[in-house]
């Protein structure tokens, strides 16, 4: 026990004093100022209860950073990922496969078609298909004010009236019809063509190949540069016979006549002579079209009877005359051909 307190009576010795002879714990802190509720580690002395400890003071936070952080370069970033967002969006959607038509078949019953005929009611909505299982026959017009789709062939057993026609590709006709047919633009016929009527060309055609005919009727001809005129049958020129009147007298004689066979181009003239021939005129010519000058005229005995004359001839562009310079052989019969050109 004298030990124990030569101990603590040390240790009170050895504490040091501040200058105002405050004794200095030996711990190095000062305790003077410790009072009971002073230090929240020291007990309290009187209520022998610890307080709580104090809590340390938060540094920063979500509104120190915000701060921090520009208020524009938020913007920009938000900007991105709603952008980013949106593209990702589309494209997930172009990645969907469309989705199919769904449209709502609609039969008709007997009642119904019955209601179409006698009305104008309405059957079925605008995104409704309407089958007919059966035949339908329209007494009255039909009006389609869209698109005509005919997965078949059709039949027309009247007229086809279309006021615009455009085909653009290929179109193959078996047998065709057409009243009118109207070629705006040039026109490839790679097969034969046949007519059965008239053909009527206001322009100029042009045959690269030969042509054949039955019959040519042509106001005028015109061959240009080599051309070659090759008629391998008969050449007729035919025509109205023309006027005719008839010479002297005299020189048929007594009885005797002249007559014509031909147009104004070619034909016979015919003399049968009777008594006391006389030198003069056997016939005069009146053509039927006047030549636009004076035409050219050959002349050429037929028989010994002609031959025997000392035949002329006159000529106009209006008519022509067959003489002769001596008496022609009485109570004979005999003829001239003539051929005249422009």
């Amino acid at each position: 026990m004298e030990e124990k307190k030569d101990q603590a009576s040390t240790s009170l010795e050895a504490k040091p004093e501040d200058p105002n002879g405050t004794a200095v714990p030996s711990n190095g802190q000062d305790n003077s100022a410790a009072t009971p509720g002073s230090d929240p580690n020291v007990e309290d002395a009187t209520s022998g209860a610890k307080p709580p400890p104090a809590q340390p003071a938060k540094k920063g936070g979500i509104k120190a950073l915000i701060r921090k952080v520009d208020i524009y370069f938020l913007g920009f970033l938000l900007l991105l990922v709603v952008g980013g967002a949106f593209a990702l969006i589309n494209y997930l959607n172009s990645k969907k496969a469309p989705p199919a038509p769904n449209a709502v078949s609609q039969n008709l019953t007997t009642d119904e078609l019955k209601q179409l005929a006698n009305s104008n009611a309405s059957v079925g909505a605008s995104g409704q298909t309407v089958t007919i299982q059966g035949n339908a026959i329209f007494s009255g017009e039909v009006l389609v004010q869209k698109d005509l789709a005919v997965a078949g062939g059709i039949k027309l057993g009247g007229q086809l009236q279309a006021q615009n026609f455009t085909a653009t590709g290929t179109v193959s006709l078996a047998s065709t019809q057409i009243q009118s047919l109207q070629v705006a633009q040039n026109s490839t016929l790679q097969g034969d063509v046949t007519i059965q009527h008239n053909l009527n060309v206001g322009g100029v055609s042009t045959f690269s190949g030969p042509i054949t005919a039955t019959q040519l009727t042509v106001t005028s001809l015109i061959m240009s540069g080599n051309a070659v005129l090759q008629i391998p049958n008969h050449l007729a020129f035919t025509g109205p016979s023309p006027g005719r009147a008839a010479g002297n007298t005299g020189a048929a004689g007594q009885g005797g006549s002249a007559s014509i066979d031909g147009s104004d181009t070619n034909g016979t003239i015919n003399v049968n002579t009777g008594a006391n021939t006389q030198p003069g005129c056997f016939i005069s010519i009146t053509f039927n079209k006047p030549f636009t000058k004076t035409p050219h005229v050959i002349v050429s005995p037929v028989n010994s009877g002609a031959g025997q004359t000392q035949y002329y001839v006159t000529r106009t562009t209006t008519g022509m005359s067959l003489c002769t310079v001596n008496a022609a052989p009485t109570h004979s019969v005999f003829a001239y051909d003539y051929f005249v050109t422009d």
